[in-house]
C-alpha cells in the first residue's frame, strides 16, 4: 500500500492553523503560543515578543513578563541545540530529559577540559563541582543574582581561558557564564527576572526550586525524546527523520527508536518520507490567504532542517552562515520577503518577488501594525543576515527605505 502523499499546500495549511499564524487561528495568549509551538526561540531577546506579537492579538510586552517572571507559567530554558527556549512549564520535564540533559553533558565535558587547559585545577570534574555548590550555596533562599555578581563574590570563578589569540574575536572567556549554562541545563538554575529591557538580556540566576517551587520532576531520557518527537509531529508534521534530528539536536538512533514507540505513519512528501502520528492524517484542507511578519529566529522559521517548501532559493539572503534566520516575511505559507527598520524605527517591508497588489497591500498593513506596536522603538537582529546588512547600508546611504 502506498503510503499517504501530503502535498506542500496541505503542509501549509497545517502552518497557518496550528503556528497560530492565519489571523483566524490565533492563540488566546502568550503561554498558549508557545505551547502551540512545544516552545518559544529565545536565543534573541526580543524574538520571543515579536513571536507571540504575530500570534495572539492585542499582546503586549506586559503579557509576556507576567507569564514569565510573576505567573512563571513559562520559563527560560536551554535545551535543543544548546539553544535558550521559553518552555511551557508543564512541558519542562520533558525538555529537561529529551533535549537539556544531552545539552549538559557535553557542556560539562568542554567545561571540565577547558578548566584544565587554563590551568586553574588539575583536576577539572572536582573544580566544576565544587563551584556549582558554592553557586547553588550563593543562590540559596530564593536569591537572584547576575553571573557578574557570582563572580565577584566566588573566588573559584575568577578564571578565564584565551580563546582566538591574535585574532579580531579573540580574548578572554570567563568561566562563571559557562558554569551557569551547565547548572542551567541540568535543570539546577534557572534564568529568573531580567534586568534589562525586553530586547536585552541581562538575566539574574536562581535556583530551579525556589523560582518553580520545586525541582524539575525527573523523566527518563528515551520518555523525553519520545514526548517531544510527538510534540513536535502534532505541531510541525509531517516532517522527516532529517528534521527531527536536527531540531532535537540529538541522533537518528534517537528519533528512529522514538518513532518505533509512538503510532506513527509514513507518508509521502513529494518523493521523500516523512512522518505523521497516525491520528493526525486528517487534511487541514484550504484556508484563506494570509500574511505575516515574524522576527529572526521564529520558531516557524527554524522548525525544520529541509525549509524548501516554505524558504524557496531564499536561503543566503535570510540566514546567516551559521544557519540563523533573520526577519522573515510571509504569504500564504511561504516566505516572500523580509521586513527592517530604518534608524528611525520605521517598520520597512521588502519583498523578493511580486506576489500581487491585493497580497503586498495585507503585508503592508502587517508592517503597519508592528510599527505602531514597536512605537519607533528599534529591535536589532542578533545575527544579521546578508540582506539585512544590505538594507542596512542602503538605508544609510539613501535616507530612504524599501516597500
Amino acid at each position: 500500500m502506498a503510503a499517504p502523499r501530503i502535498d506542500v499546500d496541505e503542509r501549509r495549511a497545517r502552518l497557518a492553523v496550528r503556528h497560530r499564524l492565519h489571523p483566524a487561528h490565533r492563540a488566546p495568549d502568550a503561554v498558549d503560543a508557545a505551547t502551540s509551538l512545544v516552545c518559544l526561540h529565545g536565543t534573541d531577546p526580543a524574538t520571543v515578543y515579536l513571536s507571540a506579537w504575530a500570534r495572539v492579538d492585542g499582546f503586549t510586552v506586559a503579557d509576556l513578563d507576567r507569564a514569565l517572571y510573576d505567573d512563571r507559567a513559562l520559563v527560560k530554558h536551554m535545551a535543543m541545540r544548546r539553544t535558550v527556549f521559553v518552555v511551557p512549564r508543564d512541558t519542562l520535564p520533558v525538555v529537561q530529559a529529551g533535549a537539556s540533559a544531552r545539552v549538559a553533558a557535553a557542556q560539562r565535558r568542554t567545561v571540565v577540559k577547558d578548566v584544565v587547559k587554563a590551568g586553574l585545577h588539575d583536576d577539572g570534574e572536582s573544580w566544576l563541582d565544587e563551584v556549582s555548590r558554592h553557586i547553588l550555596a550563593a543562590l540559596a533562599d530564593g536569591r537572584e543574582a547576575t553571573s557578574s555578581e557570582l563572580k565577584a563574590e566566588i573566588p573559584l570563578l575568577d578564571g578565564a581561558l584565551e580563546f582566538g589569540a591574535g585574532k579580531s574575536w579573540g580574548g578572554p572567556v570567563t568561566f562563571a557564564p559557562r558554569v551557569l549554562t551547565v547548572l542551567s541545563a541540568e535543570g539546577k538554575v534557572v534564568r529568573a527576572s531580567n534586568k534589562g529591557s525586553w530586547r536585552v538580556s541581562r538575566p539574574t540566576w536562581t535556583t530551579t526550586e525556589s523560582w518553580l517551587g520545586s525541582a524539575i520532576d525527573p523523566v527518563d531520557e528515551a520518555t523525553g525524546v519520545r514526548e517531544l518527537v510527538r510534540m513536535w509531529l502534532r505541531t510541525f508534521g509531517p516532517g522527516t527523520e532529517t528534521d527531527l534530528k536536527w531540531w532535537l539536536g540529538s541522533t537518528l538512533t534517537a528519533v528512529r527508536a522514538a518513532l518505533a514507540e509512538l503510532d506513527v505513519m509514513e507518508v509521502d512528501l513529494d518523493g521523500r518520507p516523512g512522518y505523521l502520528l497516525s491520528d493526525d492524517l486528517e487534511q487541514q484542507g484550504e484556508v484563506e490567504p494570509w500574511g505575516a511578519l515574524l522576527p529572526g529566529l521564529d520558531p516557524t522559521v527554524m522548525g525544520w532542517f529541509e525549509r524548501d517548501w516554505y524558504l524557496g532559493p531564499y536561503k543566503e539572503a535570510l540566514f546567516d552562515s551559521n544557519g540563523n534566520a533573520g526577519p522573515t516575511a510571509w504569504w500564504d505559507g511561504r516566505i516572500v520577503g523580509t521586513w527592517w527598520q530604518t534608524d528611525t524605527g520605521a517598520v520597512s517591508l521588502h519583498l523578493l518577488e511580486d506576489i500581487g497588489a491585493e497580497s503586498t497591500a495585507v503585508l503592508r498593513e502587517e508592517a503597519a501594525r508592528l510599527d505602531d506596536w514597536l512605537g519607533g522603538v528599534r529591535v536589532m537582529p542578533r545575527f544579521p543576515t546578508p540582506l539585512a546588512k544590505e538594507l542596512a547600508t542602503e538605508g544609510r546611504s539613501s535616507g530612504t527605505s524599501s516597500s
